[in-house]
């Protein structure tokens, strides 16, 4: 992990990581029934762009240069009763 939380005027990023040369910006998407949608419904296609520039901005700030960059979700149904399900999703859009 290179960071978490990280926030700038435009938005926040969950987690950056690194894959072995590739760098990772990861979605956490956590809800308590798939009522309103399921996590995965949460990434819309404005989101994705979204993302990536939240992650260009990153690799601006760092000064790093990775080798290349992946979107990922880790999508968390946590309900209120039972266990939680946990799908990480690597390579969105």
């Amino acid at each position: 992990m290179l960071d978490r939380n990280w926030r700038c005027p435009t938005g926040e990023i969950d987690l950056v990581l690194r894959d072995g040369d590739v760098l990772v910006v990861c979605e956490v998407k956590t809800r308590t029934s798939s009522v309103c949608g399921s996590p995965h419904e949460a990434i819309t296609p404005v989101k994705l762009a979204r993302l990536r520039r939240l992650a260009a901005a990153w690799i601006d700030e760092h000064d790093v240069h990775p080798a290349d960059l992946r979107l990922d979700l880790v999508a968390v149904l946590r309900p209120r009763r039972g266990p939680s399900e946990i799908d990480h999703v690597r390579g969105l859009g």
